[in-house]
């Protein structure tokens, strides 16, 4: 099993054309952990990528491998890495010839880079692949021997620029699950770039949202995916705005918090009262239904009444905003479950959502 190392930058700047300037105070990848990079096209993913794989040289700022300063210029530091990308820019030739390139430039013995070769592929799930011509793999394949040709080396910190971008759908989210699995089991740190929301939530301990070259949401997948920090950020991953209250009362692992003149919601959380906090509901955890139904579950502490805003198509599912006082909640709804309830922008709705399902952050 490969040992992953910490990596972090400090005081990173480094200007674009484009007018705009890659600003990072600070960003660190815990050893054996998997840190997505997540924004739009043009904020500055790849460019920090490159940064911290020290494939460029920022403008200011410092790269640190397990604590120490190093450089686009320190050979062993480089030697640790090693990266994927969006295509997997095989050449002609078996599968084992290309998984087996880096070897030879590092002049591993040939027996042993047979056997490495081998357990690499077993590895990705492409045993027996070996002797395969590279011209009779699928995408995802191709981007499976990428993958064994970057772990081949048993580099300590892997970097990924969109490795599932040019995939179908389908094909990436199966992908990035495997993926995810292979590099936990192989214990490398991991960077991985990525626009896309689900991949990010699959792949990723942490997840940095990148907007306009800054770092504008850092934490734990978790948290950042379900609590955006902004307006923004919230917009970028699909979501509300976080709602802005006060803690009013506080006890048994619960708090109350007022976020409007006549709207109260309890969360599961400890803060003391007069703290003011921000607080999100994820859409899968809420429940809406007409104003006079009888709803469910019984344990769901928050019952709140709303006014139905906004109702969008999301592939297979319909996302229905109700506004409650001061604050939007969504909820994902099928939409045989629209049809029945006949909601229509306009119209009352309840909102229900048990106190566990809140995510609070002081403000």
């Amino acid at each position: 099993m490969t040992v992953g190392v910490s990596l972090a930058a400090a005081d990173v700047r480094h200007p674009f054309r484009s007018g705009f300037t890659l600003d990072v105070p600070r960003i660190e990848v815990p050893a054996g952990t998997t840190l997505a990079l997540l924004g739009p096209s043009g904020s500055g993913k790849s460019t920090l990528l490159a940064v911290l794989g020290l494939l460029q040289t920022p403008a200011r700022g410092r790269v640190l491998l397990d604590g120490e300063e190093v450089s686009t210029r320190d050979r062993r530091a480089r030697l640790a890495m090693a990266a994927v990308f969006q295509r997997p820019y095989l050449f002609k030739g078996t599968v084992a010839a290309n998984v087996e390139y880096g070897l030879s430039l590092r002049k591993v013995a040939r027996e042993k880079r047979a056997q490495r070769v081998e357990m690499a592929l077993e590895r990705v799930g492409l045993a027996g692949f070996a002797a395969r011509s590279v011209a009779t793999l699928s995408g995802g394949e191709a981007q499976r021997v990428a993958l064994a040709r970057a772990l081949v080396l048993e580099p300590r910190v892997l970097l990924l620029d969109e490795p599932l971008a040019s995939l179908d759908p389908l094909l990436s989210r199966r992908l990035a699950a495997d993926f995810a699995t292979i590099l936990r089991q192989d214990g490398v740190t991991v960077v991985w770039v990525t626009h896309d929301h689900d991949e990010a939530r699959a792949v990723a301990d942490d997840v940095a949202v990148m907007n306009a070259g800054q770092v504008v949401a850092h934490g734990p997948s978790a948290d950042v995916m379900t609590l955006p920090a902004d307006e923004w950020t919230a917009e970028f991953l699909g979501m509300e705005p976080p709602g802005h209250g006060v803690v009013t009362e506080a006890g048994e692992g619960l708090v109350h918090i007022a976020c409007g003149a006549a709207t109260e919601i309890v969360a599961a959380a400890s803060y003391e009262p007069g703290t003011r906090v921000i607080f999100a509901v994820p859409p899968e955890d809420v429940l809406l239904a007409t104003a006079d139904a009888r709803v469910g579950p019984l344990s769901a502490r928050n019952r709140l009444r709303g006014t139905v805003v906004r109702i969008e198509p999301r592939g297979a599912t319909w996302r229905v905003v109700a506004k409650v006082g001061e604050t939007s909640l969504a909820s994902m709804v099928s939409r045989a479950a629209l049809d029945e309830m006949g909601l229509r922008v306009g119209e009352a709705a309840q909102v229900v959502f048990k106190a566990t399902a809140v995510r609070v952050a002081a403000e």
